[in-house]
């Protein structure tokens, strides 16, 4: 009997580590998404282009 319960799943465990797992890709997303929004804010600079500019800064705020 104590054999089925070390062979049982672990729901608890499971839910920490799906937890966990979707920490990891959301902080991984966000941080592709920064990066994405920070090199057109570069490059908008670059093209003089005020008005993408400020679009581009804000949304990298809301998303900050």
């Amino acid at each position: 009997m104590e054999k089925n319960l070390l062979n049982s799943p672990q729901p608890v465990l499971n839910v920490i580590d799906s937890l966990f797992a979707e920490m990891v890709l959301d902080k991984a997303l966000l941080d592709f998404q920064k990066k994405k929004i920070q090199q057109k804010i570069d490059q908008s600079l670059r093209d003089k282009n005020k008005k993408e500019f400020l679009r581009l800064t804000e949304e990298l705020k809301n998303i900050s």
